[in-house]
């Protein structure tokens, strides 16, 4: 993983509890992690499972499931939007939770029915 790659607005929110009630994960993403790792698209240097649970640790963090309606409203989403499911599930997780997605993917910082930032 590179902190470094993250900017300086999305580092400076993470690493200050105090600018956030709570960081949501959609449950979607241990799973796009994971195939990325798969993948070699990234690399960690230390037992992927271990990191997994740890991560899952951090403070104010939490898991937001998938639950069947949140899937089903995945496949709804205003358009446009792309077709990649993760996305789609992220996306609506956090138009679900009135969450704001951190993320430099363009196509969801685009996209006018969400809120995200860089």
């Amino acid at each position: 993983m590179h902190p470094q790659k993250l900017s300086r607005k999305v580092k400076s929110i993470i690493t200050n509890e105090e600018k956030y009630d709570e960081m949501l994960l959609s449950a979607i993403s241990p799973w796009e992690f994971s195939k990325l790792l798969e993948n070699g698209r990234i690399g960690i240097s230390c037992d992927p499972e271990k990191w997994i649970h740890e991560a899952l640790d951090m403070y104010k963090l939490r898991l937001v499931p998938l639950y069947p309606v949140l899937a089903y409203r995945s496949t709804i989403l205003p358009q446009p939007f792309h077709d990649d499911p993760a996305d789609q599930i992220i996306v609506t997780t956090a138009r679900e939770e009135n969450a704001t997605i951190l993320t430099k993917d363009k196509r969801i910082l685009n996209y006018s029915h969400v809120k995200s930032l860089w």
